[in-house]
């Protein structure tokens, strides 16, 4: 028996039998009236569409026989306060340190690397060659070195230098070059095509959205597996609720086990009434043994969600266990602004909002390859050093300009590319309205479960208080021999479904919880 401070007024248990609520210490559970639950709604307490808000900490008494898994058990394992493991801390561990979830981030430095990659389009490239003819009748030696350099508005600039030295045949005299060789420098410039955008500017932009893209994919991992860690958690207190019950029961029939020996004793009993206890206590153990089990494995896929700064799992120990706490009733006027609030936040349409804009890139691309690649050339060369030849032809400042043309006639590369295009686009829009339908759609059945699942916390909740006085009702009678053993079991077990039907309805109110906050993208 240990005390546990946590938030709710809902599932506790104490000694006296399965209870859904504390009851004073000197007020007898008969005269106990049970007043229907009617929570009221309580208007949210940070942005106005919470559903759940503060609740007052109350103390629970609560059987807790679950060894602990730490080798220490009085120590509190990193990340929790107060004794009590909360969601907050549980999704706060993802963040730091869940290993999907850093897989998720490298996608970020795939995206920069693919963006640092399409700049090497615009890197300065060094040529250079040296070609040698050493036999035959003409004896040449050419060797030239140079650069190029790519401008970001299209075109490029060129420079180099070359010496082309021997007997060069007559037809190929432009390749000597007085002694000292040639300088050269020149501009390539786009006239029609590649003008605005061209392959190179095409996939650096392409690539800028690409990193943008990787957010979305990054928040949207990263909201599953907070969803994932939300089941996990309240299944993991969801089990720690059905050990209490368990326990409460084996208790319950201990406690009773040594007055009804007495009884035996004095004669007052039949000696089968106290076997038949003893059976009830084996049984109680084995189904309390099945509720550790439950809870030790939902503890383990706890475990995997809830790390340690070094990303090692660490299995919550049972006396880290809160209790569910009571809701606030889900607030129907903020339905409407939530439903705007998901369609603006959902990473999908950011997502497919990023995919039209690099298939918009990809149409103005094919769009530019429709049109004739007119390039304008103008280069500039000096030879420099002792003339090659008596005429002297090569020393002089030459400037040479031309244009060069060149399209397809049949254009079906461009025209095929951008018919593709536009069907991606047509696909990406009807998506897109399909996943805001979706959308909608899912705010407003989540919304329903989650209403619904508030209101069987209601009725659960009073059936549970009802099933509990009627057990103990029941143990006063036995214990002034008007009732039977069997009788007394059978109320306790309704009490029993009844408490398990209450956590059931808790256990779907904050799952139905993890589903809104999901749909609503916020973490």
């Amino acid at each position: 028996m240990f005390v546990l401070m946590v938030g709710g007024c809902a599932s506790g248990l104490n000694s006296q039998g399965i209870g859904t609520k504390l009851r004073a210490a000197n007020q007898s559970p008969i005269a106990q009236d049970v007043q229907p639950y009617a929570p009221t709604i309580t208007q949210p307490q940070d942005d106005g569409n919470s559903i759940v808000s503060e609740v007052i900490p109350v103390a629970y008494e609560v059987p807790m026989n679950v060894p602990a898994e730490s080798a220490n058990p009085e120590e509190i394992l990193p990340g929790t306060s107060a004794g009590v493991l909360d969601l907050g801390q549980v999704i706060e561990s993802v963040r730091r340190s869940y290993p999907l979830l850093e897989a998720a981030y490298s996608s970020r430095d795939i995206a920069y690397g693919d963006h640092i990659a399409a700049h090497g389009a615009f890197d300065t490239k060094l040529k250079g060659a040296s070609e040698n003819g050493p036999a035959g009748f003409y004896e040449t030696y050419r060797n030239s070195i140079g650069a190029e350099r790519p401008i970001y508005g299209g075109g490029e600039l060129f420079a180099g230098y070359r010496i082309g030295r021997g007997e060069f045949q007559p037809w190929y005299l432009e390749r000597q070059t007085d002694k000292g060789g040639e300088f050269k420098a020149g501009l390539a410039m786009p006239l029609v095509r590649n003008v605005d955008i061209d392959s190179r500017r095409a996939q650096l932009w392409r690539t800028a959205v690409g990193q943008e893209l990787a957010e979305p994919e990054i928040r949207l991992q990263l909201l599953d597996f907070v969803r994932a860690a939300s089941y996990a958690y309240w299944d993991w207190v969801a089990a720690g609720e059905r050990y209490r019950i368990a326990a409460s029961l084996l208790e319950i029939a201990e406690g009773r086990n040594d007055a009804i020996r007495r009884k035996v004793e004095t004669g007052d009993t039949e000696p089968p009434v106290l076997q038949d206890n003893r059976r009830l206590i084996v049984s109680r153990e084995a189904k309390l043994i099945d509720a550790e089990r439950k809870l030790r494995q939902s503890a383990i896929k706890l475990s995997l969600f809830w790390r340690d700064d070094a990303g090692q799992p660490l299995v919550p120990e049972a006396k880290l266990l809160p209790v569910f706490a009571m809701p606030d009733a889900p607030d129907e006027s903020a339905r409407g602004a939530d439903i705007q609030t998901a369609l603006a936040n959902r990473p999908e349409l950011q997502a497919l909002s990023l995919l039209r804009q690099q298939l918009e890139i990809d149409s103005a691309e094919a769009q530019n390859d429709l049109l004739p690649d007119v390039q304008a050339v103008v280069a500039l060369s000096q030879d420099v050093g002792e003339a090659a030849t008596s005429k002297r032809d090569k020393s002089e400042f030459e400037v040479e300009a031309g244009v060069f043309l060149e399209v397809p006639l049949q254009r079906r590369k461009a025209r095929g590319k951008l018919t593709a295009i536009d069907g991606k686009l047509q696909q990406v829009a009807a998506k897109t309205r399909m996943t805001e339908d979706k959308i909608v759609a899912d705010v407003r059945a989540v919304y329903a479960a989650l209403t619904t699942a508030f209101r069987q916390i209601g009725w659960a909740h009073e059936s549970a208080a009802l099933a509990d006085q009627l057990a103990e009702i029941e143990r006063r009678k036995f214990d002034l021999g008007e009732s039977d053993l069997l009788s007394v079991n059978l109320r306790e077990q309704q009490a029993a479904e009844a408490q398990s039907t209450e956590v059931d309805a808790h256990y779907d109110y904050f799952a139905a919880l993890a589903d809104y906050q999901a749909i609503l993208a916020r973490e």
